[in-house]
Formats: structure tokens, sequence, C-alpha cells
């Protein structure tokens, strides 16, 4: 495989998902919607459970002092919290998805303009989005992004049900989107130690467990504040490493 193939995969699904919904969408109850949904958040969890796996690569314990690497990865999320809380990432994610809708909606009756926005923004305006395209980059695997492909081509098909071809048309602007955190995965990759990766990857399992929460609708978790952890991650790793 290659760098990208992920987002290829995203793409594919997207416009997939629109494809038949044009076609056969509204047949699609909301009920079976919603079960979708709920395996898919079931399905999360497995995917938080094997980044987590990397808490206990042997890269990662011999590079950092015994007991250390918690610390490390608890203090990514505080620290990332905070600042993520403070410049209110998600809040300026939501309000951008809100005002660019408004715009283009605003601009134009046309069901197919109204698809292609919303659908862009719910695609590519994500925590999912960011995590497994910069996993795709790293080489550290593509499970994230095949389980945000399974989402995004549901999500196209109950939305091209009623939003029609502009749907499947947003899958331009979420590949160009993806690629490019795709290439900064392949930046850090190349720059980056193996326990720096470990710790990242790690502390994406945690964000991952907090984005299975939200689709099973039990806690909406600000996915979006914890961000800034995975910057964090490897830093605080590399300072415990040299320092510790």
């Amino acid at each position: 495989m290659f760098p990208g193939i992920g987002t290829v995969l995203n793409i594919s699904t997207i416009i997939i998902g629109g494809t038949l919904g044009v076609f056969i969408g509204a047949k699609i109850s909301e009920k079976l919607r919603n079960l979708i949904i709920d395996v898919l958040g079931c399905v999360t969890i497995i995917s938080a459970a094997d980044a987590l796996s990397a808490y206990w690569d042997k890269e990662l314990t011999n590079a950092i002092p015994r007991g250390w690497v918690i610390i490390v990865i608890i203090f990514s999320l505080l620290i990332g919290a905070l600042i993520g809380t403070v410049l209110q990432i998600e809040d300026r994610l939501e309000n951008l998805g809100e005002s660019l809708k408004r715009r283009f909606s605003s601009s134009s009756g046309s069901n197919f303009v109204d698809g292609f926005v919303s659908a862009s923004l719910i695609f590519a305006i994500g925590p999912l989005a960011i995590l497994g395209s910069i996993s795709d980059g790293m080489g550290t695997g593509i499970d994230q992004l095949v389980l945000k492909s399974t989402l995004d081509g549901f999500t196209s098909l109950a939305f091209a049900a009623s939003l029609g071809w502009g749907v499947a048309l947003s899958s331009l602007p979420v590949g160009i989107y993806q690629f490019i955190w795709t290439a900064i995965g392949l930046f850090l990759g190349s720059i980056l130690a193996g326990y720096q990766v470990a710790a990242m990857t790690a502390v994406g399992g945690v964000l991952l467990i907090g984005i299975a929460l939200r689709l099973l609708r039990i806690k909406q978790i600000a996915v979006g504040n914890l961000l800034p952890a995975l910057v964090l991650a490897p830093l605080l790793a590399l300072a415990a490493h040299q320092f510790i």
C-alpha cells in the first residue's frame, strides 16, 4: 500500500454512497441508520484499543523511564485539553461549518449546492479525518480511515437521498483536505523517533474512545479540543527520554 490509500478509499465510499443515495437512499429507515451508527461506534472501540496498544510498545517503554509513559499520556491530554479549550477549537470548527453552510445556502436555493457544502463539512471537519490521515501518512495503519470511510459511505447515502449529486461531489474537497494531513503525517513519520510515534498513537487511541462515545450517543466529548495533545505527546516523550 502507499500513503494516501486510506483517503482514496474514503473518496470512493463517498462517491458510491452518494450515488446509491440518489437512487435508493430514501428506502433506508432512520431506525436502520441509527443501528448502523451504533455498530460503527462499537467498531471504533476496537480501533481505539488497537491504537492504545502502542502504550505498551517496547520502543516506547524502553525509551522512557518506568512509570513515565502514563504521565506523558496524561499530561499530553490535560495540557492539550487546556490549549484546545482556550483556543475553542471544537466551537471554531462547528462555527466554521455553520457559517460556510449559511453563506452558500443563502446564495442559492439549489439542493446540489446545499448537499455539496453540508457533506463536505461533515466529512472533513472532524477529529477522525485528521487522526486517520496522519496515521496513514506515518505508516501506522489505515484502520481509522477504513472506519471513517464506512461512516461516510452510509452518511453520504442518507444525505444524497434528499440533497442529490452534490453529496457525491463533496469527495473532491474532502480528498484534498485529507491528503494534506496525510502529507503532514508523512513528514512527521520521517522526523520522529519510533517511541514518539508510539506516544502519539496512544494519545490518538484515547481520542478515538471519545469519538466512540459520541457515536454511541453516550457522551458528547469535545474531541476537537483534545487535538493539541497529538502535538504534545511526541514532545513530552522526547523530554522524558532526554531529561528523566
